[in-house]
């Protein structure tokens, strides 16, 4: 569920990867204030680029400067944080909970389902705060495990129900914003499944575990998931292009184009040289 919307820093000159980090500090330090250190394991790059993009879209005014904290307590690292960050924090133990829960059905499930009873009074705060989100990610949720319990290799629903959970979480409030900004959520949420699935592959196989994309393999496969992973990205950017977006827009262009490829080409280089060493 987590680690695809990242960051390419080598697209980024030092001063815009430094803001980034800046933000993402900012986002660990608001987590760790609202909900203690345990809020920490959770921190996520997906919330940090919500931060930006809600802090771009509504200007909010921000706060900035240096600490040690207890993950890096040598060298002050610089941070940045705004009404946005708060939000992001909350919806970032939000998607935890259920990252958890998720965790839970089917590894470490001690584990998991110990970090998600940690979890449980904050979760239940988010709620009381933010109902419509916590409704959306629960009844999306709900009816991916459905699926997947069932295994109803259904790739497009997957991934849509992915994106409306992920959009769920993207709109802070009612506004004339707010349904773009679901529709950035939405295509990223479709792009982090199918990505996650792609992934998790070869593993799932070897463990007997479902996975939707055994009903794609054949000729033309890997084509397809490219295709479907640009079409994915083109609807979050086409929606991006609609807000009136100028500060950090440097960062958010590198996110939605660049960064979030850097698994995706991971993946493709490890298949290569296994490719490779075969061939050898």
């Amino acid at each position: 569920m987590f680690g695809y919307i990242d960051l390419n820093p080598k697209k980024l000159t030092p001063e815009q990867t430094g803001r980034y980090k800046a933000w993402y500090c900012g986002l660990c330090r608001e987590i760790r204030n609202r909900y203690g250190q345990l809020g920490r394991m959770v921190l996520s790059n997906d919330m940090t680029f919500l931060t930006v993009l809600l802090s771009s879209l509504y200007e909010p005014e921000e706060e900035s400067g240096s600490a040690n904290c207890p993950l890096h307590p040598v060298r002050k690292r610089a941070f940045i944080q705004s009404s946005a960050t708060a939000y992001a924090a909350d919806m970032n133990l939000l998607l935890a909970y259920w990252k958890y829960r998720d965790a839970e059905r089917d590894r470490e499930r001690g584990i998991q389902k110990q970090l998600a009873s940690r979890l449980n009074s904050a979760y239940d705060e988010i709620c009381k705060a933010y109902p419509e989100q916590a409704a959306g990610v629960e009844k999306a949720l709900e009816q991916i495990w459905a699926m997947e319990d069932g295994q109803e290799p259904d790739v497009d629903r997957l991934c849509a129900l992915s994106g409306d959970m992920l959009g769920s979480v993207f709109a802070p409030k009612e506004d004339v914003f707010a349904p773009v900004l679901r529709e950035i959520g939405k295509g990223l949420g479709k792009f982090v499944y199918l990505m996650d699935a792609y992934e998790d592959y070869e593993i799932d196989i070897k463990k007997g575990r479902f996975n939707p994309l055994n009903a794609l393999q054949g000729p033309g496969y890997e084509e397809l998931i490219r295709d479907s992973l640009t079409g994915m990205l083109s609807e979050a950017c086409q929606a991006m292009d609609l807000l009136p977006l100028s500060q950090d827009i440097e960062l958010l262009h590198n996110v939605v184009y660049e960064g979030v490829w850097n698994r995706y080409a991971l993946l493709e280089e490890k298949k290569k040289g296994g490719k490779e060493k075969t061939e050898s």
